[in-house]
């Protein structure tokens, strides 16, 4: 993967506009090459083929990624008129669910590419000319950032229908490295009191982590690292998913309609469990975060635990709040931008790396892999905070705040630095595992 210069935004800002365009192109640059590589790796067929109902096809990630830009780059920040307006509707994403996507009129991959390509020579023709100041849009760069964002987002959602499809061999990247270190305590203590959770002052954030504010949060124990397949299969190895105690009722019957029995893409052949992963069936590996499962899963197993998720608050305040200081940080280790000694973000390695690993990236609590590796899900819905402004479009958040939703952290190994931050929230239905999800759990500290 190309790395885009690390230098946090606020550096690139303070250092002038000049530096701030730099750090924006890179950006830019950086998903773009993973675009390409996504895409690049399979045949045509494979491209325009739907590998799953829950996921377009890749070339209409393309394609989108593209018109995207220019609806908000070429149009909304420069004023341009319309490349090819026909095509508006086709990329919609509200307009038509990703089920039917595949028998729309797409552009086919030379022309998705093509598109996307002229797309990108006017934006940063565009960037070489904009003032990044004096319009809410343009301020620090924000609509620039916003469309890096949403470029790497869709290169997740593109990993994932990497990891549904059949076939060859599309993908390829080295392991991460082992877990260098002794034994680890399983659980950390966060100590009762107030921390500053959401943001004001991160440039490129969205709108649901706005705005800041303060919030209380009782003394907690959290676990030190996501939870590990080998504690997962001890969940599966004692009836977990035959056993409604543990389920709520909607998770109950979900587990049951769906016929779960263990978490997506795993297999059991004669006493061992396998998985697959991208494309190569292998043994479940006991040492690494579990990879696949839907809330409902993990709540169930948090409670067979005799444990529970998590609420937001309580996984950011474990992921920011530094006592010493009393201020809430960007990530777990400071203010900088991650490292790959820190956190395994942007698809450097296929895989989440060993529980506990990465004790640079350790939280001022002594939490490990709050960034990174999995998303961890929270036991929270996905709702505003208090003083929400939607902002710059009301789709991007607003229209999904409601228990429907639950709240996933920290971002996972598919998850590009710029689309990853001590303050960012996901989303997803409860069901969802198709999804780099695994999770976390905590405790509640008696008389806190």
């Amino acid at each position: 993967m190309l790395n885009a210069d690390r230098r946090t935004l606020a550096d690139a800002t303070a250092l002038g506009t000049e530096s701030l365009r730099e750090r924006i192109a890179a950006e830019l640059l950086t998903a773009r090459a993973r675009t390409a590589e996504l895409t690049d790796c399979v045949d045509d067929r494979d491209l325009t083929t739907q590998h799953s109902p829950l996921m377009s096809p890749l070339v209409w990630d393309l394609a989108h990624i593209g018109n995207q830009e220019e609806l908000w780059l070429l149009r909304n920040v420069g004023g341009r008129e319309a490349m090819h307006p026909e095509i508006d509707s086709l990329y919609d994403a509200f307009q038509h669910s990703r089920a039917e996507r595949p028998t729309l009129p797409l552009l086919a991959p030379a022309e998705a590419r093509a598109y996307s390509h002229e797309v990108r020579g006017r934006v940063l023709d565009l960037l070489a000319a904009s003032p990044l100041e004096g319009v809410p849009l343009l301020d620090e760069g924000f609509a620039f950032g916003m469309i890096a964002q949403h470029e790497q987002q869709h290169d997740e959602t593109m990993l994932i229908t990497h990891q549904l499809r059949q076939g060859p061999v599309a993908l390829d990247a080295p392991p991460p490295p082992a877990a260098d270190q002794g034994p680890l305590p399983a659980e950390v203590l966060v100590p009762a009191g107030p921390f500053t959770m959401g943001t004001d002052t991160e440039p490129w954030s969205l709108d649901n982590e706005r705005p800041s504010h303060r919030v209380e949060v009782a003394a907690f124990r959290l676990d030190t690292a996501p939870v590990g397949n080998a504690a997962y299969q001890e969940f599966i190895a004692d009836g977990g998913y035959d056993n409604p105690r543990w389920w709520t009722p909607e998770g109950w019957e979900h587990r049951r309609q769906a016929g779960l029995t263990a978490p997506l893409f795993w297999h059991r052949d004669g006493g061992q469990w396998l998985r697959r992963r991208f494309g190569v069936t292998e043994p479940v590996p006991p040492n690494e975060p579990v990879l696949h499962v839907c809330w409902y899963e993990a709540d169930a197993y948090a409670r067979w635990a005799g444990r529970r998720l998590p609420t937001e608050a309580e996984w950011e305040k474990a992921a920011r709040y530094d006592p010493a200081t009393d201020r809430s940080r960007r990530y777990p280790w400071g203010d900088a931008e991650p490292t790959a000694e820190q956190a395994n973000l942007g698809q450097r390695h296929l895989r989440p790396a060993p529980v506990g690993s990465y004790p640079a990236g350790e939280s001022p609590h002594g939490a490990r892999q709050l960034i990174g590796d999995v998303w961890e899900w929270t036991a929270s819905d996905f709702l505003p905070y208090p003083g929400f402004r939607a902002w710059p479009y009301q789709e991007y958040s607003e229209v999904f705040f409601g228990p429907q939703y639950k709240v996933l952290r920290g971002g996972s190994f598919a998850v590009a630095p710029v689309a990853c931050r001590g303050t960012f929230r996901n989303w997803d239905y409860p069901i969802r595992r198709q999804i780099f999800s695994g999770f976390r759990t905590a405790a509640s500290v008696e008389g806190s």
